[in-house]
């Protein structure tokens, strides 16, 4: 939330506010319904929380902040012409961007014909920053490096072979991509790659696990791949030493479905509830 704070403060900084009132109105999207609504929910309520906290410190650049979040149904097509509309007819100040690399792609396009700066907190996608954009300001980790960590973790405990299954989504693809890239410098031994329709339980590619049987697992998607794929390994009897899926373990509704399955899993997180982070551990508290 800090990252937020000095963000803004530097947007504000180089990009003219035509404040007409007496705060600042902050407007964006996320999918409160729909596909993405679960993490989409985390980063609303994110969004309230730092609204409060940046009121009780005096609002930004002496101004009271208030933050409008509508719901875009995690539709990229619908988000598109609220970002429209936002700019247009509700002029707001600043902007948040929309949740997912998918959304997210589809407005840039938006913000950039009307030269609108906006902090992309739910977006990592490499090719975000490979377009040449003016108006976006990312603080993700890009998807590429999401699971470097855990390759490195494998090589540190001495395991070598590794499978990536992909959802086909632009943002799943790239950090499948990335990973093998990282996985072939680290030296380790890629025995499946093979990408999928999202939405879909890949069972071809589960009988194909079944026989390779690698030390790894790396699934890379959304929530549903992490259930589905892990559920499917589990009906087989089998669990490779290690198994990571990007974004679904680090949702409190992947714990819920998988119950004790759910233990040994390995993802990545943007960030952990830290006494030394200031804001963390209010952030979590309120995820309940």
């Amino acid at each position: 939330m800090q990252r937020v704070i000095y963000t803004l403060v530097l947007l504000a900084s180089f990009f003219p506010l035509h404040v007409s009132g007496g705060e600042i109105k902050i407007v964006g999207s996320l999918g409160l319904t729909g596909k993405y609504r679960d993490i989409a929910d985390m980063q609303y309520k994110g969004f309230m929380l730092w609204e409060e906290e940046v009121n009780k410190k005096g609002g930004l650049l002496g101004k009271k902040v208030k933050v409008l979040i509508h719901d875009d149904r995690s539709d990229p097509e619908t988000a598109k012409r609220l970002y429209e509309s936002i700019i247009v007819e509700e002029k707001a100040d600043l902007l948040f961007a929309p949740y997912s690399s998918e959304i997210t792609e589809a407005v840039a396009p938006v913000l950039e014909r009307y030269g609108y700066p906006v902090i992309t907190s739910g977006a990592s996608s490499d090719r975000l920053w490979q377009k040449g954009y003016k108006n976006i300001f990312g603080l993700y980790s890009p998807a590429s490096s999401y699971a470097t960590g855990f390759l490195e973790l494998l090589v540190l405990k001495g395991l070598r072979t590794i499978a990536i299954l992909y959802a086909d989504d632009a943002f799943s693809v790239e950090i499948a991509s990335g990973t093998k890239r990282w996985a072939e410098r680290l030296g380790l031994e890629l025995s499946l790659y093979e990408g999928f329709k999202k939405g879909e339980i890949p069972s071809h590619i589960i009988t194909k696990l079944m026989e390779l049987k690698p030390d790894a697992v790396i699934v890379c998607g959304h929530l549903e791949e992490s259930i589905n794929v892990l559920r499917s390994i589990k009906k087989k009897a089998w669990f490779p030493s290690a198994y990571f899926a990007s974004v679904g373990p680090a949702l409190k509704r992947f714990y819920e479905v998988m119950g004790r399955d759910a233990e040994g899993v390995f993802s990545a997180s943007q960030w952990e509830p830290n006494n030394g982070i200031k804001g963390s551990r209010e952030f979590y508290k309120i995820q309940d």
